[in-house]
């Protein structure tokens, strides 16, 4: 009795572990193979993959497998496999008795999921015992997984040929197609394909393939899967030559995905497969034309405003040249130094804080600053300039003079909220050169903060009156479908890092064609459409950025050298906005932004200076401003002044009788920025000399120094032929008939007369240049002379 029990016991034991052992017998992951990164439009046309590993083109396991390629299939190989558990017996005792019958194994009675099974041992021997095997482990898939999936595991893991592995990668190196595209003579090649992968591939034995091919044709014709019409028309079909090249675009976009640890998988991305090419292609074309100035890269990236998902990536141009001129380089996510790109973000800060109005006067004088000595493209002052005339010319002193007033400090942070990751150094690091490419900055970061304006801008229209912007507007692009941003998920709050009014201002003025100035080049545009865009080109003409954007696009375009070579010509608006004009002219849309007139207010300003007028000044503009607007200062620039009746002359109380003097409103700019702007304004009026005798009295200072500013350190070169060298110092002055008589240290050196310009050559040291014109005002400047 005990020992009956021992045996059931032992038998159950004996019964529970080999069940164990058949339940955890088939690998969680059957196929740990390494796989292609396959690169998938918005709509999941491929638009590019690259090869596994190992070497094969392997695409990512299918979800489901086509009707056409699962009937042709089963036919061929498995006829009644949507029925049995794993091991069709019928076809097994077949193979048994063929086997029997030739001496050796002729047959194997696999059906499909013993299949799966042996390609999942990766080419163990064709034994009585590996067959065993696989009969237990088939039964054990059948009860893991649906009839769907396993087919689904076979098509994604069955050989094809060569180095192709699955039938995606099949449909694609044979027929340049999806799997989903198959006619019935295509999925019939490749269901008779794995059976003998290295004896039969379109490549060689085409003529064997073919009859497989018909001969399966015939069979589904028999079983009444093709009417007779379909089969005959199917077998017209040509076998496939050799395979083809896969699709290869937004192949650095790929890259990408690879280093963004996204490696062998499906991306989907949203990317537009259509405006992808046509992309490539104006890249393509226009690089044909840089190379004459042996200009060989150049990058475009193209965001969708309202999302920030990416629609177009081109990294970087495609080449057949010889040589290499660094085309794998993904130029959208590699550091570039800026140029100009970014004065827009400060315009519209001033805007924002109320520290100029749109057309305020900036000066444009020469300039040291701490040592630094900004100057303007084509080395020119316009003594002052309004500021929208200064950000659509890109000067460069105007928009260090804005930096200055804003302080690099604010604007550094300012930029890293907006979205640019690349300011990894402080604030002092960068200083006012960060205005002006003392910076760099990649494209993608660039292109999507100009998005995420456009993008707030937008927003303000579409919500509640208290709340109207939202932190996550401003948030760098994406080029993964799953990533984008719900829209309806959030935080809304009074105040953005822009108001609409400043955003709206700051792209008015840059949908301006018209850029004299900087560059030439502006003359060839013509958009019917309306876009803000901005150009930028580095230091030493490496770098040429383009910038554009309406409410539905941003695009952002680069052109130069990747090894950073400077190239004459080599300019923002020479280079790059001709390829950002023709990218917009293939995107829809024709709309402009809306004007945010509940947070503006019209105001009238002066005519002349930009500023709130003041009581002075003779005529006004009206303009809208944003609220901090409000705040800006009336204009200083016009003055009453008294002049005689004939307006020769200066006069006032002291020197001349009330009766006699003339009251009159002056727009006086100081003197430095006189010099320059009178020269290139022929409107304006300087002031009247003094009637002799009432020079002792003036409010105004007639003259400034151009060169050395007070308390300025020169280095002095010497020259070639080892002596000390000299520098020309400069004056401006009111008066164009006025002597200046110039003293240095106290020892006078001579005078001059319209064309203040001295050449000097002070020791080194310490030292005081006065200057005295002849109607007695002094000025005197300290600087000192470093080591020559």
């Amino acid at each position: 009795m005990l020992r009956g029990k021992r045996k059931i016991v032992v038998g159950s034991g004996v019964l529970i572990f080999l069940f164990i052992a058949y339940y955890f017998a088939l690998p969680e992951n059957l196929f740990p193979d390494p796989y292609c990164t396959v690169l998938e439009d918005r709509q999941g046309e491929l638009l590019s993959a690259t090869i596994a590993k190992d070497g094969q083109w392997r695409f990512p396991q299918l979800d489901t497998v086509p009707e056409k390629f699962k009937q042709a299939l089963i036919q061929y190989e498995d006829k009644r496999f949507l029925t049995h558990g794993g091991i069709d017996l019928r076809a097994f005792a077949r193979a048994v008795q063929q086997n029997f019958r030739a001496g050796k194994i002729v047959s194997g009675g696999s059906t499909i999921s013993m299949q799966v099974i042996r390609l999942s041992r990766k080419g163990k021997s064709r034994t009585y015992f590996e067959k065993l095997i696989e009969i237990l482990l088939a039964t054990r898939l059948e009860l893991r997984y649906t009839k769907g999936e396993i087919l689904a595991l076979y098509a994604s893991h069955a050989p094809f040929g060569g180095n192709v592995v699955g039938l995606e990668a099949a449909c694609w190196r044979y027929f340049g197609r999806d799997v989903y595209d198959l006619s019935w003579a295509e999925a019939s090649m490749l269901a008779v394909l794995p059976n003998a992968p290295a004896l039969i591939h379109p490549g060689k034995n085409r003529g064997k393939l073919l009859l497989k091919r018909n001969a399966l044709l015939d069979k589904l014709q028999q079983v009444g899967v093709l009417d007779d019409f379909t089969c005959s028309l199917a077998k017209e079909e040509a076998i496939p030559d050799q395979p083809t090249p896969l699709p290869r675009h937004a192949r650095h976009l790929i890259q990408r995905i690879v280093r963004d640890g996204l490696g062998d998988t499906r991306v989907r991305s949203t990317l537009d497969d259509a405006v992808q090419r046509r992309v490539e292609q104006i890249i393509d074309d226009h690089s044909k034309r840089l190379a004459g100035n042996q200009i060989f890269n150049a990058a475009a990236l193209v965001l969708d405003v309202e999302t920030g998902n990416v629609v177009a990536y081109v990294g970087n141009t495609h080449s057949d040249n010889l040589g290499y001129h660094g085309e794998e380089v993904d130029i959208i996510s590699s550091p570039r130094s800026t140029g100009s790109i970014l004065k827009p973000f400060l315009y519209a800060a001033m805007l924002d804080e109320g520290k100029i109005l749109r057309k305020s006067l900036v000066p444009d004088v020469p300039t040291l600053i701490n040592g630094f000595a900004p100057k303007n493209f084509k080395n020119e002052f316009d003594g002052a300039v309004p500021a929208d005339q200064a950000l659509i010319r890109s000067l460069n002193i105007p928009a260090v003079f804005m930096l200055q007033q804003y302080r690099y400090e604010k604007f550094h942070s300012l930029l890293k909220h907006t979205g640019m990751t690349t300011l990894s150094k402080p604030p002092d690091h960068y200083g006012l050169a960060l205005i002006l490419g003392g910076a760099e900055g990649k494209l993608w970061d660039i292109t999507g903060m100009y998005a995420s304006m456009a993008r707030s801008l937008n927003g303000y229209f579409k919500r509640q009156p208290e709340n109207k912007y939202a932190v996550a507007d401003y948030h760098a692009p994406t080029y993964l479908k799953s990533q984008s941003i719900n829209q309806e998920e959030q935080f809304l709050s009074a105040s953005g890092l822009f108001s609409a009014a400043s955003v709206y201002q700051t792209f008015d003025v840059l949908k301006e064609v018209y850029r004299p100035g900087e560059e030439t080049g502006w003359r060839n545009f013509y958009s019917a459409k309306k876009i803000a865009w901005k150009t930028g080109t580095s230091f030493g003409f490496r770098d040429g950025w383009a910038v554009g954007v309406t409410p539905q696009y941003a695009v952002g375009v680069w052109v130069g050298n990747a090894d950073g070579e400077g190239r004459p010509g080599l300019t923002g608006t020479e280079t790059a906005a001709p390829i950002l004009f023709d990218i917009f002219s293939q995107l829809p849309g024709n709309a402009w932004f809306q004007e945010p007139y509940l947070e503006m207010e019209q105001i009238p300003v002066c005519s002349k200076s930009g500023l709130r007028i003041s009581e002075f000044c003779e005529s006004a503009d009206t303009v809208w401003v944003s609220p901090r607007g409000l705040d800006v200062k009336s204009c200083t620039y016009h003055r009453k002044v008294y002049v005689t009746a004939d307006n020769r002359y200066r006069v006032h109380r002291d020197c001349e009788e009330e009766s006699r003097m003339v009251a009159k409103s002056w727009f006086i700019l100081p003197p430095i920025q006189e010099h320059y702007f009178k020269n290139r304004n022929i409107s304006y009026k300087t002031l009247p000399p003094f009637k002799p005798g009432c020079e002792s009295v003036t409010a105004l200072r007639a003259m400034e120094v151009i060169y050395p500013k007070q308390n300025a350190r020169l280095f002095i070169p010497r020259d070639l032929d080892g002596t000390p060298g000299s520098s020309v110092f400069e004056l401006a002055h009111r008066n164009p008939s006025a002597t200046i008589y110039w003293h240095l240290d106290g020892q006078y050196l001579g005078n001059t007369l319209k064309n203040h310009r001295f050449q000097l050559n002070p020791g080194e040291g310490s030292h005081i240049l006065t200057l005295v014109d002849d109607a007695g005002e002094t000025l005197e400047v300290g600087f000192e002379v470093l080591s020559k």
